[in-house]
């Protein structure tokens, strides 16, 4: 069980789409501090589940955060529409729902490989949209 379990039960537990908290409430709600980069730094909210233990608490009940006002100290839960809060966390042991990490593994990615990279140079894209259709093995026009 996370330490931000009970942000979860809060969220999951509420039939409503968008639910505004400000941090002090949700401090009140989990009987700790939130740490100080979450008041400094508006990307500590995201929803990226990589992101940190916290964004998970309320992805797994089935919101996302919004209107993250690091001035006045608050924010709003919305509904994901995807996810049905109750299920998400009965689901699974830790609460993320079937689908998450399904194609875990699928796509290996050779050590430095560079994926900003293009695919193809210039030359090549060249060639290819100056070529006729037909060409390409599609219907000529």
């Amino acid at each position: 069980m996370s330490k931000y379990t009970p942000l979860t039960r809060h969220l999951a537990n509420r039939d409503l789409e968008r639910i505004a908290m400000t941090f002090d409430q949700i401090e009140k709600l989990l009987g700790f501090p939130l740490p100080p980069s979450s008041r400094k730094h508006r990307a500590w909210w995201s929803n990226n589940p990589s992101n940190s233990v916290m964004t998970k608490a309320w992805l797994e009940a089935g919101y996302q955060s919004e209107q993250v006002d690091l001035e006045h100290e608050k924010l709003v839960f919305a509904r994901l529409n995807a996810v049905e809060p109750e299920r998400a966390l009965a689901q699974t042991p830790g609460g993320d729902h079937p689908i998450f990490g399904c194609m875990a593994g699928m796509i290996t990615i050779g050590e430095g490989t560079d994926l900003t990279e293009p695919a193809y140079s210039d030359e090549d894209m060249e060639g290819f949209l100056d070529a006729p259709t037909a060409a390409l093995g599609g219907a000529a026009t």
